[in-house]
């Protein structure tokens, strides 16, 4: 499972990406053990690594103009059939596509990456459309 976009993901979120803010729903699973690229010894979790990259980029994320709209475990899934089991969900708005790239295009982005990536066995990151940008592109 990803942690990162492929290319052609990136591509197709800029060509299809809203006016307006941007709404990115996280579906989030956790190593047992965080894993740092830099072989690095720690005795944190994944969900300990991944919290050390949240608190940063929530920072970043209000510094931006953006806001954590939910964030909340998992407690029962109800429907659905698949393996895949989820620790932690979330959304996050960002005011628009640029603030969205400019942090994660930042070097204090870049310097917290790395306890995402040591935290996390995978992920879906969802833009989703508000109500009021579904009526947009109706109306177009």
């Amino acid at each position: 499972m990803a942690i990162q976009p492929r290319p052609e993901q990136l591509q197709t979120f800029v060509e299809n990406v809203p006016k307006g803010p941007i709404y990115m729903l996280n579906l989030l699973k956790f190593k047992e053990r965080a894993e740092y690229a830099d072989g690095r010894d720690t005795d944190l979790t994944g969900e300990q690594a991944y919290a050390l990259y949240g608190a940063g980029v929530g920072n970043l994320i209000a510094e931006v103009g953006g806001r954590m709209v939910f964030s909340g475990k998992m407690n029962v899934q109800l429907i659905g059939d698949d393996d895949l089991a989820w620790d932690t969900v979330g959304i996050v708005e960002y005011p628009s596509i640029e603030a969205f790239q400019g942090m994660t295009a930042s070097d204090a982005y870049q310097d917290i990456h790395v306890h995402r990536a040591a935290g996390l066995e995978y992920q879906l990151l969802i833009n989703c459309l508000s109500r009021e940008q579904v009526m947009q592109l109706r109306a177009s």
